[in-house]
């Protein structure tokens, strides 16, 4: 199981428990709870306090040159950071396995705030073409205004990506799984090619989580998450995070300052609570995305389940070979149904409600053509492999047999 080491901040140690041949690393239901907390917090309670300060201030001028001269780690200004986000942050980067990790107040803004920091005007990225349709809007219709010129290649097709890198591409994007096809990037092909192409790398593992995969072991150079989703786990507040090392990382700390699209104290506090509780909600997703997914696969009204841990799924081998679990999350296609016939199945379910998003403890369901792509024209639709029959849920943590009960009488009518 990945490991992850627990520093203290305020007493300066280690927390990585102890073992017969000495100190061991902690493992990741561990570090969701600790990793990133001082031992003694203030007032000695058990929790961090919510810190709702807009600014923080200095005993003297002399206190304020100390802190610039010696860069003394404390809050200045609440736009720059806060105490909250500070915990929340380094627990983060220990279950990524990383040097750093910056919180902005949405999975948006955090990619967003990298690519700002990270691409100038004449710049190129390379996508793999199954991605957030955001992320997709973002590059080719906001950057592009900048002078940044995004490609689009098939999703796996390293060839079709090395095709594309030219001497001012800086970075290569993907999301593992990718999102709502489900597929498993080789994180080794992906990694390598960077380093060959000199481009740096960025895959969103909002998917997976570092539950299920940490693609900074791989040598990936930043790794995006929407912390809204199976991070925070409740769907009761919005977060992103970017992860990688301390260096590269510094410049979008910066302009993330300049920019202030940072998180409130108080949703660094749900934030790091709903961590608590992270590896013990993915052992649970994991077992109902694969429970369902196999349920599915054997319906005769189905004609097509998107899950990398089912065998007929193209991307399987790299997802049992990079993966830990497959996570919470299915995609189908109801056969011979057209998108009313579609949307028919998913108002008769139950237990998951219709909305937007993923990894929360609740079940959701949704049709991506109504949901995200109506006003997209069919043809674009479906060179995104985005069909009228296709169904997308996110399994909470409710009774696998519930679910599957639910669905079936869904499916029958």
């Amino acid at each position: 199981m990945q490991n992850a080491t627990i520093v203290d901040k305020k007493n300066q140690n280690v927390f990585s428990g102890q073992g017969e041949s000495g100190p061991r690393r902690a493992g990741i239901s561990t570090a969701s709870v600790h990793a990133g907390e001082a031992r003694q917090k203030a007032y000695d309670a058990i929790t961090d306090a919510i810190c709702c300060s807009s600014t923080y201030t200095f005993e003297s001028t002399d206190s304020i040159l100390e802190y610039i001269r010696e860069k003394q780690d404390r809050e200045e200004y609440g736009r720059y950071g806060n105490p909250n986000e500070k915990v929340v942050e380094r627990k983060l980067a220990a279950l990524d396995g990383a040097e750093d990790a910056i919180v902005y107040s949405s999975g948006m803004a955090a990619i967003v705030g990298l690519l700002m920091t990270k691409l100038n005007s004449g710049d190129e990225i390379v996508f793999f073409d199954q991605c957030y349709h955001r992320s997709r809007e973002f590059c080719a219709k906001h950057l592009s205004r900048f002078g940044v010129v995004t490609h689009q290649v098939t999703t796996s097709d390293f060839d079709a990506m090395d095709a594309a890198i030219n001497e001012r591409t800086k970075m290569i994007v993907s999301e593992s799984p990718t999102n709502p096809h489900l597929t498993a990037i080789d994180l080794e092909q992906f990694v390598a090619l960077g380093k060959e192409r000199g481009v740096e790398t960025l895959i969103d593992a909002t998917l997976a989580t570092p539950f299920n995969v940490r693609p900074l072991e791989y040598g990936v150079d930043y790794v995006w998450h929407s912390a809204t989703k199976y991070l925070a786990g409740h769907n009761d507040l919005l977060a992103g995070v970017i992860c990688g090392s301390r260096e590269k990382l510094e410049p979008v700390r910066k302009l993330r300052g300049i920019l202030g699209c940072i998180n409130s104290p108080h949703n660094m506090y749900l934030l790091e609570r709903g961590l608590k509780t992270f590896a013990l909600r993915m052992e649970r997703h994991n077992q109902n995305g694969q429970q369902i997914a196999e349920f599915l696969s054997n319906h005769p009204r189905v004609e097509r389940v998107f899950y990398p841990g089912l065998k007929s799924h193209p991307s399987h081998e790299i997802a049992k070979r990079t993966m830990k679990g497959f996570g919470g999350l299915i995609t189908f296609l109801v056969r011979d149904a057209d998108w009313k016939e579609t949307a028919a199945v998913i108002d008769a379910c139950r237990i998951p409600k219709i909305g937007p998003s993923l990894g929360g403890v609740e079940s959701l369901i949704e049709q991506p053509l109504v949901m995200s792509y109506f006003d997209y024209p069919p043809e674009v639709r479906e060179s995104f492999g985005i069909y009228d029959n296709m169904i997308r849920m996110s399994c909470g943590i409710e009774d696998p047999e519930d679910l599957i009960a639910d669905l079936e009488q869904a499916l029958s009518q």
